[in-house]
């Protein structure tokens, strides 16, 4: 029910089949995740709030930061581990709600305001604070009307409004709840819907609060508020199971599928150019060299073919690319099952924080796909007398050691504006168990299995003299190469990323998982394609250092990803805080980095597996 909104993971946003795509089908995979609740009429419905957000600050803070009523005791709910780092704080309010039972100019409390307090509502007034309350487990959301006509929903509202110079307060609201009933399943009524219209008034007394010619409560004029509500029952046709449909209802399904086009057009050309260097190049060569040659002919030989004995020499700083492609697998396994449970609807906005959650804890149970993969590449580049345990102690601690680290400092600077979003030390200490306990003996594990298997079978040996390389043309030097390889599969998930951002950045709700699935598949090919058809043509040129272009050659894409970000900061968001700029920037590279892990890991495993089979394919004395 907003613009397109999005499951949020804030500070604090992946392929199945193509039907999924669409989000009606997406929709129809949808599991709640939590049963439904039937209210008897008269029964008490309990409205919770929750952190108050702005998409200008990105720091959110708690709902009684503001001088809003507050009910006799002040509970909060249990949270799970995604909510706390979203930075969500759920807690009770003392409005009293029946089902059923409309009510009309209620009075909540009186509060007087001091200056501290005025200047307190000033400050969010500017940054555009929203309010946030739940009912029955669903979001407020404020409608509007579109120029088309057509209505839109806004999660949340806003704490007041700024005109000419002066504040005004929303202090009355009117509760605009959608309920259902089916009597031949079940007994009582379900709520389906919860809409709020926010006012501001001047009145002094609760007989006035309602009268459409009141004035507005000027913060600058008014030293106390009068807090009021309606509540407005409705009878609604939407069952139970779709009343999450007007939330995740999104708009620009065209450009979604004009962008799998654009992506899928890529995959073409990209598939075109080594499908032409497998069937025509490399079938002329290998058979050309699998002849038996005059002496003329042998000294003529060019290209890959005279690496032969260097092609699968160690590269500089092995370690570190064991390293990262052991960490770029445990990051590909972690996308892929999430988006697997999110495609099936699994991850339900229903249950807040699922998402984050589940990706933190599958990140951490991937571990063991991250040592077995790093092992074995230590294996390939220093035998079975590699330096396995440094290997296996680098992935268990360098990627996520530097994670953890910028996430510290970022929730110091946090906790230093003493917004909500600040992570308790106590959820801290949950991290590093989780990553201690769990996660470093699961790479350890992951490395020892790898390392017992017998090495990868090299098909040539690597020569005791490194061949000297000639001379590159600057456009064949791997720096350029791997930069213009990057935009490949930039360019194959641009639009998704922009609604990703949005996601993250603008609190919206996402749910086209669907179409996220395509385009990872597209990505994971374009990534594979990119660095086989670069490392071929580094080879040709008998240059054999490709291990680390096959790296860069789609893992670049991820510099266009943060350079994306700086361009989105700039145009779409209005962030002038320090703090808030330190929080964008720091996960953006948190993002960007676990984006080229990524990449880069499959383009290396691509271009290994490609070499290996075409130098497995010639005659070598």
């Amino acid at each position: 029910m907003s613009k397109p909104r999005i499951l949020s993971i804030p500070h604090g946003r992946h392929r199945w089949l193509l039907a999924l795509a669409h989000v009606g089908v997406t929709r129809a995979f949808y599991l709640p995740g939590f049963s439904p609740q039937e209210y008897q009429d008269g029964e008490q419905v309990d409205l919770k709030v929750n952190k108050l957000t702005s998409v200008k600050t990105q720091l959110p803070y708690a709902y009684y930061s503001l001088p809003y009523c507050q009910p006799k005791k002040i509970m909060e709910s249990v949270e799970n581990l995604g909510e706390t780092l979203m930075g969500d704080m759920i807690e009770n309010s003392p409005y009293e709600i029946k089902m059923r039972v409309n009510e009309t100019c209620k009075e909540l409390c009186k509060v007087k305001l001091d200056d501290v307090q005025k200047d307190k509502f000033r400050s969010m007034i500017e940054d555009e604070y929203l309010v946030n309350w739940m009912l029955d487990n669903l979001p407020a959301a404020t409608r509007y009307r579109r120029p088309g006509g057509e209505f839109t929903y806004m999660d949340g509202f806003l704490v007041g409004i700024m005109q000419n110079g002066h504040y005004f307060i929303h202090n009355h609201v009117t509760l605009d709840i959608q309920y259902h009933s089916n009597p031949e399943k079940y007994e009582g009524y379900r709520i389906v819907g919860f809409e709020v219209e926010p006012r501001s008034s001047g009145a002094k007394d609760v007989a006035q609060a309602c009268s459409p010619n009141v004035a507005a409560l000027d913060l600058d004029k008014q030293d106390e508020i009068l807090y009021s509500y309606d509540v407005r029952w409705t009878y609604s046709e939407v069952p139970w199971a779709s009343r999450w449909d007007s939330y995740l209802k999104m708009t620009g399904g065209q450009i979604h599928w004009f962008a799998i086009l654009n992506s899928l057009l890529i995959l073409v050309f990209l598939s075109g150019m080594v499908a032409m260097i497998m069937l025509r190049t490399l079938h002329r060569d290998i058979t050309q060299y699998n002849e038996v040659a005059t002496a003329e002919e042998a000294r003529e030989e060019t290209g890959w073919k005279l690496v032969h004995g260097d092609v699968f020499r160690r590269p500089r700083f092995s370690t570190l690319l064991a390293v990262s492609v052991g960490s770029g697998m445990q990051v590909l396994g972690m996308s892929v099952v999430t988006l697997f449970f999110a495609v099936l609807g699994l991850l339900s906005p229903a249950h807040r924080g699922s998402l984050l959650q589940s990706m933190m804890l599958l990140f951490t149970l991937m571990g063991i796909l991250a040592g077995y993969t790093s092992a074995r590449f230590c294996k390939v580049f220093e035998g079975d007398e590699g330096r396995w345990k440094f290997t296996t102690l680098m992935t268990a601690f360098l990627y996520p050691g530097l994670f953890f680290t910028i996430f510290f400092l970022l929730n110091l600077c946090i906790w230093g504006v003493k917004s909500s979003g600040a992570v308790p030390f106590t959820t801290m200490f949950a991290l590093l168990v989780l990553w201690f306990g769990v996660s470093v003996p699961l790479v350890f594990f992951g490395a020892y299995a790898g390392f017992r298997k017998p090495a990868i079978e090299l098909p040539v040996k690597v020569s005791a003299i490194p061949r000297a390389i000639p001379e590159q043309a600057w456009f064949s030097q791997p720096l350029f190469t791997s930069l213009v390889g990057g935009i490949l599969p930039f360019g194959a998930i641009f639009t998704e990323l922009f609604f990703i951002m949005s996601s993250i950045w603008l609190h919206q709700f996402y749910y086209l998982f669907g179409f996220l699935a395509l385009v990872l598949v597209i990505l994971l090919v374009t990534c594979a394609e990119i660095s086989i058809a670069l490392t071929y043509f580094q080879l040709t040129a008998e240059d054999y250092t490709w291990w680390w272009t096959s790296f860069f050659a789609s893992g670049s894409s991820a510099l266009y990803v943060f350079l994306y970000s700086v361009l989105y900061f700039s145009s779409r968001l209005q962030i002038d805080k320090i703090v808030s700029t330190l929080l964008y920037f720091g996960y953006m590279f948190i993002i960007s980095t676990l984006f080229m892990l990524l990449t880069g890991s499959i383009g290396t495993l691509a271009a290994f597996f490609f070499v290996r089979a075409i130098y497995g394919s010639i005659k070598v004395d």
